[in-house]
């Protein structure tokens, strides 16, 4: 039996899966997170085998949920869920060691066989988000996407350094490299531009 967390903001997606899954084959979900926070709490409480969280959610996303899963229990088997996964963000997710990565569209039968083979210790990458990630045309540096993310997610320069614990000066170097990398005159546009070249 394997045991699950599902993280998704998206309701009717996260419960037909925590339906469909136990049907597929012999998994159990232990709790259901619709944030990023909900998913840190839901899979430090329960431990489960494996980690089926969503790139995309509100007030903490997928990848600052792994980053502060993995300080306290960097042994846990993680299920990336995407729609379009970007370079940037394929390569950062990697880095944090997630092993697994899945279309949002797959079928449940998929995704519990994608499910068995990370907690078999495997790798997954889905065919068509691999070849996304493939495809790099982001002059940005990892921690010019962090803080043009943070902004896009309306944090001030002095809550974007105390989140990605910086220093303000440090965080405006960054903001005004990208800018000029993006042509662009403010950050909040530059995070428009990264946003809508799929660099974010």
């Amino acid at each position: 039996m394997t045991t699950v967390v599902l993280a998704d903001d998206e309701a009717l997606l996260r419960k037909a899966l925590a339906a469909l899954l136990p049907l597929e084959g012999e998994i159990t979900v232990l709790a259901e997170a619709e944030d990023g926070e909900q998913a840190v709490a839901a899979t430090l409480r329960h431990r489960p085998d494996v980690l089926v969280i969503d790139l995309e959610m509100p007030t903490v996303d997928g990848l600052g949920a792994v980053a502060e899963i993995r300080r306290v229990r960097p042994e846990q088997v993680i299920l990336m869920l995407t729609r379009h996964a970007r370079p940037g963000v394929l390569r950062k997710a990697l880095k944090l060691g997630v092993q697994g990565f899945v279309s949002k569209a797959a079928e449940p039968a998929h995704i519990t066989s994608v499910i068995r083979t990370l907690h078999a210790g495997k790798r997954w990458i889905d065919p068509d988000v691999s070849a996304l990630a493939v495809v790099d045309d982001c002059p940005l540096t990892d921690r010019e996407i962090d803080v043009l993310r943070a902004t896009r997610e309306g944090f001030s320069v002095a809550e974007i350094a105390g989140r990605l614990h910086l220093a303000e000066g440090t965080v405006r170097n960054y903001l005004s490299n990208a800018m000029q990398k993006t042509q662009t005159r403010t950050r909040h546009e530059a995070a428009r531009y990264a946003r809508e070249h799929d660099w974010l």
